[in-house]
Formats: structure tokens, C-alpha cells, sequence
């Protein structure tokens, strides 16, 4: 890092890291529970981790919506001496912070299909979804606004998430052809890469 520059990570990133895993997680200990009969019958845990899909969804993807908004209106623009760090090392740091926490999960949903065979697991992925919902939903801001949304490394929680948490003072902003991920934290097309300058705003 340049002297006085600060390390950003993409908000959108930050927020979607934790999507994927929590979805495969919970597809997979919905498709294990689905085994068990459990203590209501297949029939009632599916339907009853259906309900909880969609409101985990729901919860998940709307939470601290009023605290990102806030954060957004009130972006300043990137420094020069500012160094964006790279989606796969922002990815890979909330996972690694996060990985006993969903092992743990994984396993409460596995053994919560003895008593209610599947829901556990579709909570997970509800919960995989809501996130994936909230980093469109930020990134729908970014295309409208014509900018990306970045977050001081350093403003993360120790396990690298708390993208809008009390620590967090305001966001970065950079052009849309800033760093390696696409509005909303998904990957970059092939084209758009070749385009793309990386390390600064």
C-alpha cells in the first residue's frame, strides 16, 4: 500500500462472499434431512423449510437496507493513493473468518432433520439467497448512481464482514470500471476484464 493510501473492498463482495457457501451448504444438508423421516414427516418438513426459506430469504436480504442507503448517499470519492483489493482475497478472507461458523451451521441443520427432516437446511440457503439478493440490490444502486461502492479493509469486523456495522464511517467510490468484480460483487465478463486497470481507483 502507498504511503497514506488505504486498502478498499468492494461492499457488494463483502456482502455476496458469504452466499454461495451458505447456499451449497444448505442445499446439501436439505438434500441429507430429506433422508430422515424425522419426528413431523418428510411431508410437513418441507413444507415447513419452504416458509422458512422464503422468510430467511426475506429477513436476510432486507436487513440494515435504511444503513446501506446511508452509507451510499454519503460515498466519497477514492483517493489515488487508495489500493483496491481483489475479490478473490476479499471472498477468501470472509469464509476464512467465517468457516467454523458454517460448519457449525451445516451440522445444527443436519441435526435438525431428526426433528424436522430438511428445514434446517433450507434455512441456510434462504439465508445464502438473502445475501445474494442484498449484493443485487446494492448493485443495482451502483449501475443507477454510475459508481462501485468500496469499504476501508481495516472497518471490517475481524472476520472481514460487518460491511455497514458501528465502526464503518462511509463508503468509497470509484468509476464502474474500478477493480476485478462487476456491480452487485459478481465477476467481471472476459471482455470487461481485459478493459479493467487493477490495484487503483
Amino acid at each position: 500500500m502507498t504511503r497514506g493510501g488505504q486498502g478498499l473492498a468492494r461492499v457488494a463482495v463483502v456482502v455476496r462472499a458469504g452466499a454461495a457457501p451458505l447456499w451449497w451448504l444448505g442445499v446439501v444438508a436439505a438434500g441429507i434431512g430429506v433422508l430422515v423421516p424425522g419426528l413431523t414427516g418428510r411431508r410437513i418438513g418441507v413444507m415447513a423449510g419452504a416458509a422458512l426459506f422464503l422468510v430467511t430469504a426475506a429477513v436476510v436480504g432486507g436487513a440494515r437496507r435504511k444503513r446501506y442507503g446511508e452509507l451510499a448517499r454519503g460515498a466519497v470519492r477514492a483517493g489515488k493513493q487508495d489500493v483496491l483489493q481483489d475479490r478473490r482475497v476479499t471472498a477468501r478472507n470472509w469464509r476464512r473468518g467465517h468457516r467454523w461458523w458454517l460448519v457449525l451451521g451445516f451440522l445444527a441443520a443436519l441435526g435438525s432433520a431428526f426433528a424436522v427432516p430438511a428445514a434446517g437446511g433450507m434455512l441456510l440457503a434462504g439465508a445464502g439467497a438473502g445475501l445474494r439478493l442484498k449484493a443485487g440490490r446494492i448493485g443495482r444502486v451502483e449501475r443507477s448512481a454510475d459508481e462501485l461502492l468500496w469499504i476501508r479493509v481495516d472497518w471490517l469486523s475481524a472476520r472481514g464482514g460487518g460491511p455497514a456495522g458501528k465502526r464503518v464511517k462511509a463508503y468509497r467510490s470509484t468509476g464502474v470500471a474500478a477493480g476485478d468484480a462487476a456491480p452487485g460483487g459478481g465477476r467481471r465478463a472476459v471482455a470487461d476484464r481485459a478493459r479493467v486497470p487493477s490495484g487503483r481507483p
